[in-house]
């Protein structure tokens, strides 16, 4: 991926994200690791990288560039947490200057709990949605192999008379997407009992599929879900400026 801008990267799970400075812009990109991040010269252009996932083995990235878990600014974080936790915690704390939960819908929904004052509270860890129809999938005789990113039965999921939907494809859609929706609500809801006026952020890949039912889970309970899908990535960024 070489080309001259500066850029950031965040390798996760399943998937590389990149934030590139361009034009006075940032852009976010997110996908598989790219053949070209293997060629000679593009690391010229990094800034800094961070990683939660594997690392190609043919893959050398300057260690000097790598940012790790002590440089996040949270308190009492423990040396077991994932950096990606850390970063999306951290920089919501950050921004709205109050006691948050982060739930960060990627390839684990992780739910991430940092008090007003910038400590890390503890979280809750769930398979995802990806991961929860491959097990069902992989578990069973009867049930199909369903290909992420699945835009249309993960959409009607939340259209008008899709909440018993009758075929497989969109019932399993419909429970996944709802069940980890409902997960996320029952969170916030007991964080708000500990911190009251607690701020929920939604982030990850995942997090515009949750954001309906969850919104339609917690109107009536006077909470906002603050979408902010790429939190991690701009933390790094922000940890790590030009």
């Amino acid at each position: 991926m070489p080309g001259g801008s500066p850029r950031w990267l965040l390798i996760g799970n399943s998937r590389w994200h990149w934030a590139v400075a361009k034009g006075g812009e940032l852009r976010v990109e997110h996908g598989p690791p790219p053949a070209a991040a293997l060629e000679p010269g593009w690391i010229d252009d990094l800034v800094a990288w961070a990683a939660v996932g594997p690392l190609p083995p043919a893959l050398s990235l300057p260690p000097q560039r790598r940012l790790g878990l002590e440089r996040v600014p949270l308190a009492e974080l423990p040396p077991w947490l994932g950096l990606d936790r850390a970063l999306a915690g951290w920089l919501a704390w950050r921004r709205h200057g109050q006691a948050v939960l982060v739930a960060d819908a990627g390839t684990v929904l992780s739910l991430t709990r940092v008090t007003g004052k910038g400590r890390f509270a503890g979280g809750r860890l769930l398979a995802g949605v990806g991961l929860q129809l491959r097990a069902m999938a992989e578990g069973t005789a009867a049930l199909p192999q369903l290909e992420l990113p699945l835009a249309e039965p993960l959409r009607s999921t939340q259209a008008p008379g899709m909440a018993w939907p009758l075929d497989t494809d969109r019932a399993m859609a419909t429970g996944v997407v709802r069940g980890l929706a409902a997960a996320v609500a029952d969170a916030v809801l007991q964080a708000r009992e500990l911190d009251p006026g607690c701020q929920l952020v939604l982030s990850g890949g995942d997090g515009p599929l949750l954001l309906p039912a969850l919104q339609a889970l917690l109107d009536a309970q006077d909470v906002t879900v603050d979408l902010q899908p790429d939190l991690a990535l701009q933390a790094l960024v922000e940890l790590q400026p030009l």
